[in-house]
């Protein structure tokens, strides 16, 4: 017997499964449903939702410009961390999850809901990431997943139950793709990607040109960051918002940030996604170049080594973890000094550091020349690499005069040769 629900808070994105879960939940749980959705850069995707919410069933609907607190409180923080997911996947819906969540939870406390429910589906990701917010935020709230306990089992099905109480759609049978948009990315899964032999079908990259058809020129551009922070785009210093909108014009022009990729979801299935994030990936180069100069190496290579595994907190939808937490005051004091340009040429898909610079640069240029200089002694390497190389020479050591093992013996490569 399902637990009498009075008001019911659910994340609307207007697609297909949340559009269908408003007057699903009113035939089951006879309740009230308001619906959250937000703005996070979908643009045109937004036009008309809220009537459409309405004349589905819901008593409420709420449509919030949530951008700027997406880029700074969200986005920023992962680009200091330089957090990339199995190498490649900028985390762009991962990311807007635990934002979204939190907003829905605000708002349930504020209408006096009960409940709150989304649209992800049992095998997905999204379900967790929104499910460990709500329980960071308000455990007490119950959540309704309605993908886990209805009987729709397909996409197919949901547009039939759709169609059949006239809700309106923009998906049809044959043409059948999950797609997620915000300022930072645009996903595409489902229909032929689910073969991952498939190559992708003309007309899926909505947000930016493919790299044959960008500009046969190439272009040079910088961007200025501050404290780790990007600030100015062409010596125009932008605030955030501008400034995204900026690199995903530049970004997309040529036809930069496309990955197609086979990642492991958390719930241990493999899944394909075509990924779309032209000014997300020219910040995040940017962002690395200014640190080369600036981090020296011990803090620079231990930087790197814990950006996958803050990358799998957020992807894992672990954003509001005490690990998290303290990873950030890490990341935080190493980006007091990333401060500098970095210029980009900008050519068929690919962003080519040409150049970086930065008033607190590490790097010396009469130290690292070629040429004769005054500051360093190359006599002096010989005495370090005796040092540093003194465990090798001992053991070495040890086996030639018989007394242990030690020494490198080359490989027998001859065993893997073919008859």
């Amino acid at each position: 017997m399902k637990k009498r629900i009075k008001k019911v808070v659910l994340a609307y994105s207007g697609g297909l499964d949340t559009s269908i879960i408003i007057p699903w939940l009113k035939e089951n749980y006879g309740c009230e449903v308001i619906t959250v959705t937000a703005h996070l850069g979908q643009d045109d995707e937004l036009e008309g939702l809220e009537k459409k919410a309405m004349d589905t069933g819901a008593s409420k609907a709420y449509i919030e410009d949530l951008r700027l607190p997406f880029i700074e409180q969200y986005i920023f923080p992962m680009l200091k961390a330089g957090a990339v997911y199995e190498g490649r996947y900028l985390l762009g819906s991962a990311l807007s999850r635990p934002l979204i969540a939190k907003r829905m939870i605000e708002i349930a406390e504020k209408e006096g809901a009960d409940a709150v429910s989304h649209g992800c589906t049992g095998k997905g990701n999204d379900q967790v990431r929104f499910e460990l917010t709500f329980k960071a935020m308000n455990p007490k709230l119950i959540v309704i997943a309605p993908w886990r306990i209805w009987n729709i089992r397909s996409r197919e099905e949901a547009i039939a139950y759709a169609e059949a109480r006239h809700v309106p759609l923009t998906v049809t049978k044959e043409k059948i793709f999950s797609n997620d948009t915000n300022i930072w990315h645009r996903s595409s899964e489902g229909g032929v990607l689910e073969n991952p032999w498939s190559e992708p079908p003309k007309g899926i990259y909505q947000i930016m040109s493919s790299p044959e058809s960008a500009p046969d020129d190439p272009e040079i551009i910088t961007i200025d960051f501050e404290a780790g922070i990007p600030v100015a785009v062409n010596g125009s210093r932008m605030n955030p918002l501008a400034l995204m909108l900026k690199v995903n014009e530049l970004g997309a022009r040529h036809g930069i940030g496309l990955v197609d990729m086979v990642e492991n979801r958390l719930v241990g299935i493999k899944s394909r996604g075509v990924y779309e994030t032209p000014g997300g990936t020219l910040l995040y180069i940017a962002h690395r170049e200014i640190e080369s100069l600036v981090l020296d190496a011990r803090t620079y290579h231990y930087k790197e080594s814990i950006a996958p595994l803050y990358a799998e907190l957020v992807y894992n939808g672990l954003w509001f973890s005490q690990l998290r937490d303290a990873l950030d005051g890490f990341v935080e004091k190493t980006q007091s000094r990333v401060t500098g340009t970095a210029k980009l040429k900008l050519y068929k898909g690919n962003a080519i550091p040409v150049g970086r610079k930065s008033p607190y640069s590490l790097y010396r240029e009469d130290f690292a020349t070629f040429g004769k200089d005054d500051v360093y002694d190359q006599k002096d390497a010989e005495g370090f690499i005796n040092c540093f190389g003194l465990p090798l020479k001992v053991r070495a050591m040890l086996k030639l005069n018989g007394t242990g093992e030690g020494g490198y013996e080359q490989p027998d490569y001859s065993k893997f040769k073919r008859d």
